[in-house]
């Protein structure tokens, strides 16, 4: 017997040549390439940060985040997911919210703390993955009270991503870069990793969003073109000012989903615990991370 036997397409079964001429349909791939335009945004952060660019890398891991918003669509859209996409979006979520901030932060300012600041940084980084592996791990859990899924569990990635940013965005806008800028980063890096892992039940706005009264329409239309607008005139005031609602609205969450569950348990609050469940849909982005 031959180590390398001749190959004769004729002799292949029919139907193995079949399956490989197969055309695959390009729904099946437009939501795997939005998810690959996030990469390489997230890539590009990293770029972006080595070269002391901050306010560009700051607005590659945003541009990162948009996209992630969208891929998860498209492909329920399209009625294209599958596990491929999942799992490529769980890994650009990774790189986009765990390791392009993390490397931002420590060359902006926690190099300065030796490697106290690296250590805060790969913590940073670490949480982010966990976070991503317990929301992929849910998925597969028991079925919920359909409020539930306006819930995240712990901060989401991009969410973390965008918050974490607050000191820069603070310089940014003028705040001096002193001795004690690299304590306070590290300080407060960790606070938002731990809100990574944490069980603390933040409002995810998808049950909101699904129907909106005729009335509000228009006034819906003018809030997004005012937002939009204060970002490209005022960035980092703008980032500044909805990363402090977001940390602010933290214990209303807590607050709004603890009603929730003492009203489906018929007792108070208090006695439900930290009873939290694993699920709902997370913006790792977008709803389930499937494409």
């Amino acid at each position: 017997m031959s180590l390398f036997q001749s190959f004769d397409p004729d002799d292949e079964p029919k139907w193995r040549r079949l399956r490989q001429l197969r055309a695959v349909p390009i729904r099946m791939v437009l939501p795997s390439v939005v998810t690959l335009l996030a990469l390489c945004a997230g890539l590009t952060s990293i770029r972006m940060s080595i070269e002391a660019r901050f306010d560009w890398a700051i607005a590659a891991v945003a541009i990162a985040a948009a996209l992630d918003g969208i891929d998860g669509r498209v492909a329920r859209f399209l009625k294209s997911t599958s596990r491929f996409g999942a799992e490529l979006d769980s890994l650009t979520d990774f790189v986009n919210f765990g390791v392009a901030p993390a490397i931002l932060l420590y060359v902006w300012a926690l190099d300065d703390a030796g490697s106290v600041g690296w250590i805060a940084a790969l913590i940073f980084a670490i949480c982010s993955a966990l976070r991503l592996a317990r929301f992929n791990v849910s998925l597969g859990g028991p079925k919920k009270p359909e409020w539930q899924s306006n819930f995240f569990v712990g901060v989401p990635a991009p969410a973390g991503a965008m918050i974490v940013f607050l000191p820069v965005y603070l310089e940014l806008l003028g705040a001096p870069h002193g001795v004690l800028t690299a304590p306070l980063v590290i300080v407060y890096t960790l606070a938002i990793a731990l809100l990574f892992v944490s069980r603390v039940p933040t409002w995810s706005g998808k049950l909101v969003g699904r129907q909106i009264p005729r009335d509000m329409v228009l006034p819906l239309f003018v809030v997004v073109v005012l937002v939009v607008a204060l970002l490209v005139s005022f960035p980092w005031e703008t980032m500044s000012v909805l990363t402090l609602m977001y940390l602010g609205a933290l214990p209303l969450s807590w607050r709004s989903f603890h009603r929730h569950m003492a009203k489906d348990a018929g007792h108070p609050p208090e006695a439900n615990g930290d009873a939290i469940p694993e699920g709902g849909d997370d913006p790792e982005s977008g709803p389930p991370p499937a494409q």
